[in-house]
């Protein structure tokens, strides 16, 4: 339905910032939410945080809520994660998705952008 790419991952040091961003391409209205999630190395896949398309509403963890920030930019068919004050359990491959309604396991995935801390 659509394609998610990711970019903006690299290497920042503890209490640094990055900002990742996710374009899509496709068939975007389809899309219900967008989400950012993360695989730590050695690690399960974990949900980070979601911004609904058409509403602009966010969720997040306990982990992400006051460090990161999810947005959207909808005439450049983007979304993006501030992350800031990163620690070294923050270090992980970080994901785009998409739900379509079904729940992000039917729906697409990006190949994940590399991030990582140093302490």
């Amino acid at each position: 339905q659509v394609d998610l790419v990711e970019s903006g991952g690299g290497l920042v040091q503890a209490g640094g910032s990055l900002r990742l961003s996710c374009a899509v391409s496709g068939r975007t209205s389809s899309i219900l939410t967008l989400a950012w999630f993360r695989q730590p190395p050695g690690k399960e896949r974990e949900f980070v945080s979601a911004i609904n398309w058409a509403r602009g509403s966010t969720y997040y963890t306990d982990s992400s809520r006051g460090r990161f920030t999810i947005s959207r930019d909808n005439a450049k068919n983007t979304i993006y994660l501030q992350m800031s004050n990163l620690k070294p359990e923050d270090t992980a491959v970080y994901y785009c998705a998409s739900d379509y309604g079904l729940g992000y396991n039917t729906g697409s995935w990006g190949h994940g952008t590399q991030v990582t801390v140093s302490s």
